[in-house]
């Protein structure tokens, strides 16, 4: 057996490891990271050496996977002692103020100086990313614990100390600033120009010195938890325990779906469903009209880039408002899913796009209904819910007449660069055999002469995209399975799309199916995994061009 083999067997058995002792420690309830509890979680995942969190398993710090994990979790949790895992539970409604972060969905509460709470309403997936961020912050805490902390005089370093007086006081000068940089460079084992630049990347208006504030805080209560024996902890509310799992949020957001459809007489129409984000259908459908005479001698792409730059607000408002006017209606999350929707009367958009033509008969014309991303197993928990027939009042069931089904979104390719086009034909779910092969009504060939490479094959649903190595993904490449990359809901909507399809028949059988993803990283070359940061204009025109191959795809059937 090669070696490549073997430490690809090694991962996969680490990766195993991990999620069993989640679920162990989820059903027990609490666990104390840096203790006993936490130790076999600790082990796998410095076993794993996931790219996302490069140097992990070194002595010194790994500061891009610091900044990629601190984009994903809530600002503060840093500096708190106990963090709980709840369900929503009503926090909202208090006086307390929800922290979003930048990356994920999802809200958390500051309930005091050493307590953050995380609502869980996206199903496991979201418990398995927090777990998994919150054990690579506490590995690195022991990492400065180790090189700061003396055991035999019970001590810190001078490095320590210097750095700790500079927290202490606050706002500091340029002088002051560099100082302190340089002492933490000395215990984080990374130079003064690398930790310089983590600076200005952490940096913000309100808070320009919170790199140094992470990094003293992991410090300090790691320095803590060796003194005093007061281990962090992480519990798991007895409501969450409850109710995961049992489709909750999923069941509710569906039916408000339902019911916006029944409202605006929508429901016996055609349907085609679209997971995708909030702007690229409207934009597609709408932009050049709403934009007018400003754009009309501009390319497509051009349009799309300008609506994407962060500066053009109104330029996206003037969109918005103009889908609003022809037959687009957005219903924002009310359920916990935190996955907004927008439903699309194209018989009211006739006219309005190149796209669309004039329909014979408007009472047919088709209906497109997009929703924004799910996270991991929530794909199932939304497609499942949303497939299932109405019932209103407990009558007779309503049926949605569901034409085709659209997923696209990002991945990581493990062929190719950033921007470029994966088409899936099956998907493989991640540490088992179960696999979900299906006929995918895109191809390569629709996307050739745009100067993207385009792969087809399968496509492996990963358990976490934080836990993977380059010796799981290459052996998943050069193996017989062919897979062309990695993202983490495909198995989960195919399982919901097969089901409703052929088992319940609650949705036609001949339901079609487009599937295409974009390349937001390649986890096999360093450098360029999701810590070395976000695609940019990079991702405009691919986005844009499956997007215009589905919209095509659903107007010629």
């Amino acid at each position: 057996m090669s070696n490549k083999n073997t430490r690809a067997r090694e991962s996969t058995n680490a990766i195993e490891r991990i999620y069993i002792t989640m679920r162990h420690l989820f059903n027990r309830g609490f666990y104390k990271p840096m203790g006993v509890s936490g130790e076999t979680l600790r082990n796998a995942l410095l076993q794993l050496r996931p790219e996302i969190y490069g140097s992990i398993a070194e002595e010194k710090a790994e500061l891009n996977g610091l900044i990629y994990v601190l984009e994903r979790l809530p600002e503060g949790i840093e500096e708190c002692r106990f963090i709980n895992l709840t369900s929503d539970e009503g926090y909202g409604a208090a006086h307390f103020k929800a922290i979003v972060p930048p990356k994920r969905r999802r809200n958390c509460f500051r309930i005091d100086h050493e307590q953050m709470n995380v609502e869980i309403t996206r199903g496991r997936s979201d418990i398995y990313d927090i777990l998994t961020h919150l054990t690579f912050l506490f590995i690195e805490s022991h990492k400065i614990l180790k090189r700061v902390y003396l055991e035999d005089s019970q001590k810190t370093t001078r490095d320590w100390t210097k750095f700790s007086e500079a927290i202490v006081k606050g706002k500091l000068t340029v002088a002051e600033r560099e100082t302190a940089l340089i002492h933490m460079s000395n215990f984080l084992g990374r130079s003064f120009l690398e930790v310089s630049e983590m600076h200005k990347k952490l940096a913000t208006k309100a808070q320009p010195e919170r790199f140094l504030k992470v990094i003293y805080w992991l410090g300090n209560l790691a320095i803590e938890e060796e003194t005093t024996g007061e281990k962090r902890t992480i519990t798991f509310s007895p409501l969450l325990r409850e109710r995961l799992g049992h489709h909750i949020h999923g069941e509710k957001w569906a039916n408000a779906i339902k019911e916006s459809l029944i409202k605006q007489d929508l429901l016996g129409r055609p349907l085609h469903i679209i997971s995708a984000n909030m702007h690229s259908v409207m934009n597609a459908l709408f932009a050049r009209k709403a934009l007018g005479k400003a754009f009309e001698k501009s390319s497509d792409l051009a349009i799309y880039e300008a609506l994407s730059a962060a500066e053009n607000e109104s330029l996206r408002a003037q969109v918005t408002e103009f889908a609003a006017a022809h037959g687009m209606t957005f219903i924002p999350d009310q359920s916990g899913t935190n996955i907004d929707t927008q439903i699309f009367d194209l018989a009211k958009a006739a006219g309005q796009s190149h796209f669309l033509p004039a329909f014979k008969d408007p009472a047919k014309a088709p209906v497109i209904f997009v929703m924004d991303y799910a996270f991991g197993e929530q794909a199932y928990e939304t497609m499942d819910e949303l497939l299932k027939p109405y019932k209103v009042n407990r009558k007779t069931p309503l049926f949605l007449d569901v034409h085709s089904i659209s997923i696209m979104g990002k991945a990581g390719i493990l062929e190719g660069g950033k921007g470029d086009l994966m088409i899936p034909n099956a998907h493989i779910f991640e540490g088992s055999a179960d696999n979900y092969p299906f006929k995918n009504q895109l191809c390569a060939a629709d996307f050739e002469g745009h100067d993207l490479l385009v792969l087809e094959g399968a496509m492996i649903s990963v358990l976490g995209t934080s836990l993977q190595n380059k010796d799981i993904l290459t052996y998943f490449h050069e193996s017989t399975w062919n897979v062309i990359g990695l993202e983490m809901e495909g198995v989960h909507y195919q399982k919901a799309i097969q089901s409703a399809s052929r088992v319940r028949r609650s949705i036609r059988e001949d339901v079609e199916v487009n599937y295409a993803y974009y390349a937001s990283d390649n986890p096999l070359e360093t450098g360029s995994t999701l810590a070395s940061g976000g695609l940019g204009t990079t991702g405009v025109k691919p986005t844009y061009l499956i997007t215009e191959k589905i919209l095509t795809q659903i107007l010629n059937n």
